[in-house]
């Protein structure tokens, strides 16, 4: 009976002593119950082992290469472990070991129960894997190490063991994948960790055990070597870096966090200074930087100024043409007028202006009139304070400008900065195409008031009833012209000089002191050690902390990485936002105002043949029920309402511009809108990560803003200085209030 017993426990079938997992009847009345226990037990481990071993067969067999590798890492254990207790208890039988047998002819049930009772968990654990792995036909291999890493956190240490063995298995094949993939940027046909067209990370791909900012640098650094090599780039990454890197990655598993951070954030920074002296040049930085501040930041003046007077004149032929399909306006008639734009211009020449393509969000459209209704109101009675968009000013409907970013800029330049870049882009051309058309009208109420002192002479006409009221008229619209363009030209001259060229002054500066850096080859060696040492339970030296990341500054250049130049980057973008006040909602949406009470002004202008004052003989020929003057008073009554919001949005806006100052220079919208892709990864780093990675990031984080000059508020304060230069809008309160206290005693008669 002990041999069935131990060929039963070691695999085979148990139709002799059992049926249905119970004793049969033959043996049940020749059993102590105590035995009858026994083997009842010694039964059910049999029945486990064998599922857990058919189950191991199946996974074998499965096309999962870390189902395979978890089957054949257990069939392994088992055979180490559980079959050679069988053999060695076999021989201990029939050796008649006085340990196991009893006055040498007797072996106890309860012995081997003895024996064979520490399997009993881990089997029913092993059974409980296999019966969830088996529910699902396909497993990614991060949901893989998380299932195996959840269940090796358990007070049973056999059962830990085992799990962390199994994990270890898979998770030493998922390093392989990995190395793979950012070592030569080769993807596996099966179970591919990333995608082969646009190298990001597939579902599944990464266990939650690697922080979302672990899994960029993976992405980042794969896609960099497989782009490299599929570009058959003069320069192909070294053998002796690959080799180095595989060392570091060999040493160290994901379940172990903080290790494994520090070795891909070193990878990617090894990667990032390659990169940065090998494949994307500082001359190819900078010729981009330029290229985008010259046609998006609007510093290349004739060619903008050239690009807004073509796309007037779009809108004025698309609407002249009678024909229905030929007064559309679509995407490629604005990239023609791109290119008509820069002719005559230093844009002429510019490789660059090939990169630039307008789009149209909401497809082909009909150009329409400037609008003459009051949309300011509604807008600033909202309580809801959102992000103001300007991209609809240029055209009058949605008009985005992109900038098509190839290899190798497209590992410097994030799809997040070139919205920015559109962003400020729509911004400024708002701004200078409400000032081209002002100016516009400034001429022509020139020329009609030439044109009308010819025949009036030093007064302006009209019957004695409406004379004054068509001076009072004509003064009120100069002014209206004259208060909107000292506001233009002052915001006009604040966002380009003290903002835009001093940001960019400043980034080219940092970029000329710049040096490439490369750690020393000691750097790896101790990154290595620092691994070891963390693997052992031991402190890491503080040398592996500056080893992660070179330092900032050499004297009087700057230590100039790949990493650190993205950082460079995104600060300056951070601080022309906010010096252009779009980081400010309540700011930027009264600035909107502004905008269009100035185009509804203009509108109205044009609308009146471009003057204020209707012709002389106008009034009153055409119907002769009309009294005099009834032109004249309904052209008053919308001077005057135009100047009453332009002059409340003056006050507005600089109240609000003297609060911003003690308010943060970003708020949480513009923040969802700054900070993605590389620029989360700069400011939100510390998520998931080590602390001395944070910690290393926020030096380098504020090593670059010490660089990039004084806080970003000086920008606001040099508007104010320039909007109340004279004292008018910080005065204007107080002289409401005088004005309110005089008409209160004149009222009462007391004045």
């Amino acid at each position: 009976m002990i041999t069935e017993i131990l060929l039963i426990l070691a695999g085979h079938s148990d139709e002799g002593l059992f049926r249905d997992q119970i004793i049969h009847p033959t043996f049940a009345p020749l059993l102590h119950p105590g035995e009858k226990q026994c083997l009842e037990s010694l039964g059910t481990t049999a029945s486990r082992y064998r599922r857990i071993k058919l189950s191991c067969e199946n996974a074998s067999a499965s096309s999962s290469r870390y189902i395979r590798a978890l089957s054949a890492t257990l069939d392994s254990l088992l055979t180490e472990e559980y079959e050679a207790l069988v053999l060695s208890t076999e021989a201990k039988v029939l050796h008649r070991d006085p340990e196991l047998v009893a006055s040498g002819s007797f072996v106890p049930l309860s012995a081997i129960r003895t024996i064979f009772a520490p399997w009993d968990t881990p089997f029913c654990a092993l059974v409980s894997l296999f019966d969830e792995l088996e529910a699902r036909e396909t497993w990614p291999p991060g949901p893989l190490i998380d299932l195996l890493l959840h269940r090796c956190r358990t007070g049973v240490h056999r059962v830990a063991d085992i799990f962390l063995r199994l994990s270890n298995a898979v998770q030493r094949v998922w390093r392989s994948q990995v190395m793979a993939f950012m070592f030569h940027g080769s993807l596996s046909r099966q179970d591919p960790l990333a995608s082969s067209s646009s190298f990001a990370l597939l579902p599944g791909s990464m266990p939650s055990c690697v922080s979302a900012e672990i899994q960029d640098s993976i992405s980042y650094v794969g896609r960099a070597i497989a782009t490299v090599k599929a570009a058959k780039w003069q320069a192909q990454p070294p053998r002796s870096m690959a080799l180095e890197q595989t060392k570091l990655l060999e040493s160290v598993l994901p379940e172990n966090q903080h290790a494994f951070n520090v070795v891909i954030q070193r990878i990617r920074v090894d990667v990032s200074e390659w990169l940065w002296s090998n494949v994307l040049t500082r001359s190819m930085v900078e010729d981009a930087v330029e290229s985008l501040s010259n046609y998006f930041l609007l510093r290349n003046g004739e060619f903008s100024l050239a690009l807004i007077r073509e796309i007037d004149q779009l809108k004025t032929a698309r609407l002249t043409s009678r024909s229905g399909s030929a007064a559309m306006i679509r995407e490629q008639d604005l990239n023609t007028a791109l290119l008509r734009a820069s002719l005559g211009t230093t844009a002429q020449q510019d490789p660059a202006l090939a990169l630039l393509a307008f789009s149209l969000p909401s497809g082909p459209l009909r150009p329409l009139l400037p609008s003459l209704a009051n949309t300011s109101r509604n807008r600033t009675q909202s309580n809801i304070v959102e992000l103001t968009e300007f991209d609809d000013l240029l055209l009058g409907s949605r008009l985005l400008l992109s900038y098509s970013v190839t290899w190798p800029l497209d590992l410097f330049l994030h799809p997040s900065e070139l919205q920015i870049y559109a962003a400020l882009f729509s911004y400024l051309s708002s701004l200078r195409k409400t000032h081209t058309r002002l100016h516009t009208c400034w001429t022509s109420l020139s020329n009609a008031q030439r044109a009308r002192r010819r025949w009036t002479g030093l007064s302006e006409g009209g019957t004695a009833e409406d004379l004054d009221v068509r001076k009072q008229l004509l003064r009120c619209g100069w002014g209206v012209v004259r208060d909107m363009g000292w506001f233009l030209d002052t915001v006009l001259g604040y966002v380009m000089t003290d903002v835009v060229d001093t940001e960019y002054r400043s980034l080219k500066n940092l970029l000329s002191r710049s040096t490439a850096s490369r750690p020393p080859a000691s750097a790896s060696g101790r990154l290595s050690a620092s691994v070891h040492s963390q693997d052992r339970g031991g402190i890491p030296p503080a040398a592996s902390s500056a080893s992660v990341a070179p330092g900032l500054h050499s004297g009087n250049s700057l230590l100039l990485d790949f990493t650190t130049l993205r950082t460079i980057h995104t600060t300056y973008l951070e601080r022309v936002y906010t010096g252009c006040l779009l980081s400010y909602p309540s700011l930027s949406s009264t600035l909107r105002d502004i905008l269009d009470t100035c185009e509804r002004f203009v509108a109205h202008v044009e609308r009146w043949g471009g003057d204020v004052l209707p012709a002389l003989l106008f009034e009153g020929s055409i119907n002769g029920e009309d009294k005099v003057g009834a032109m004249v008073q309904e052209r008053w009554e919308i001077v005057a309402e135009i100047n009453n919001d332009l002059h409340r949005l003056f006050t507005n806006f600089y109240d609000q511009l003297s609060l911003s100052i003690s308010q943060q220079p970003l708020s949480d919208a513009s923040k969802s809108m700054m900070m993605n892709g590389s620029t989360t990864q700069q400011h939100h780093f510390t998520r998931g990560l080590n602390p001395s990675s944070a910690h290393t990031t926020m030096l380098r984080r504020k090593g670059v803003e010490g660089v990039m000059g004084a806080d970003v508020r000086r920008h606001v304060e040099r508007l104010l200085l320039r909007l109340d230069f004279n004292g008018g809008l910080s005065r204007s309160s107080e002289r409401r209030e005088r004005d309110d206290e005089g008409d209160i005693l004149k009222a009462g008669g007391l004045a």
